[in-house]
């Protein structure tokens, strides 16, 4: 165990809380992720099956949806318009730039610059999970319509993302087919589900919410760490293709999410959330979607390259974010809330 005086050194030189740090490393749900990375290297025969992983990420979804439309049902338009406004602005703005950086910057074509812009301007509602499981493991109370936040950032990226590809397409004919990709995403399991579930726990209020807590509330940590287990798997496969991505996603990957945290947490701030619920939208800001993004551009960008923008999402920030990301965000909360 590190000593008082060892923290303190972390504390003033890292600018992170070790105890937060701890608390992330150790929970099952990051050590249960961890061993699914380990499992994959050593090509071990573990894997779920394909419709317990599709019923893994049911359930979250559900659960996200119908606590956070609960706790919005509690919450007056005065608390949530400008946290609203706050998560319109950020995943509208981030797709824009993160765009003319890889074109620009790194040299990418309009189509793998694309992609990786509706990767990390959309969000992740299994990093986002695990923020909410790290705070509640802490005790750090945050704004119970978190989850309405997160159902506003997933889609608006995506799209702004695709109209730069119709805008800078070289060639007439491969423009997206914007009806095809609007389907998509509406109609696609994440979304539906997400805002599905929302509307039903608004609607159903308290009372509703308290007739299906006993599954969908005390079992979440459990159903979140098998989800992360499958997840390290597919992460861990996923770290062959470092070597194809460059060193300039990697970078990308790691410093990018961390920029947009800081940016996150300023605004979280500006809307007037508490600090546990800043540090959530400044996780919500770094993370980088892998289940609506991926399905968007598998249609809409069939040029783009998935060894880019899943290697990116899944390989570098997804594990950078759940294993030391997370706390580090609640440190940078910490010192821009003084």
């Amino acid at each position: 165990m590190l000593s008082l005086s060892t923290a303190c050194i972390f504390d003033k030189f890292l600018g992170m809380d070790v105890s937060s740090l701890f608390v992330s490393i150790l929970s099952p749900m990051v050590l249960a992720f961890v061993l699914g990375i380990i499992a994959a290297r050593l090509k071990s025969d573990l894997k779920f099956p394909d419709s317990l992983y599709q019923s893994l990420t049911i359930f979250l979804l559900i659960a996200i949806g119908l606590k956070g439309g609960y706790k919005l049902s509690l919450a007056s338009f005065d608390e949530f318009y400008k946290p609203a406004l706050a998560a319109i602005a950020l995943c509208s703005s981030i797709p824009i730039w993160v765009y003319f950086i890889f074109k620009k910057l790194g040299k990418f074509d309009t189509y793998n610059a694309a992609a990786l812009a509706a990767h990390y301007g959309s969000v992740s509602a299994v990093t986002f999970s695990a923020a909410l499981a790290f705070h509640d493991n802490l005790g750090i109370s945050y704004e119970g319509f978190m989850p309405s936040l997160l159902a506003i950032m997933e889609i608006p990226a995506i799209l702004i993302a695709l109209a730069l590809v119709r805008l800078n397409a070289p060639n007439a004919e491969d423009k997206v087919p914007m009806k095809a990709v609007a389907h998509e995403l509406l109609s696609g399991k994440s979304t539906l589900l997400l805002v599905g579930f929302l509307i039903i726990g608004f609607a159903s209020g308290k009372t509703g919410w308290e007739q299906v807590s006993p599954l969908f509330d005390v079992p979440f940590k459990g159903v979140l760490t098998l989800f992360l287990l499958e997840a390290g798997l597919v992460a861990g496969r996923k770290l062959s293709d470092l070597k194809t991505a460059g060193f300039f996603l990697l970078g990308f990957g790691i410093i990018m999410p961390i920029l947009h945290s800081i940016l996150g947490i300023y605004l979280g701030k500006w809307a007037g959330l508490s600090l546990g619920g800043a540090t959530i939208l400044g996780i919500l800001s770094a993370s980088a979607s892998y289940i609506a993004a991926p399905a968007a551009c598998r249609i809409a960008l069939p040029q783009a390259s998935p060894s880019y923008y899943l290697t990116a999402a899944l390989a570098i920030t997804f594990p950078f974010n759940i294993t030391v990301g997370i706390p580090l965000y609640r440190s940078f909360a910490q010192y821009i809330f003084q």
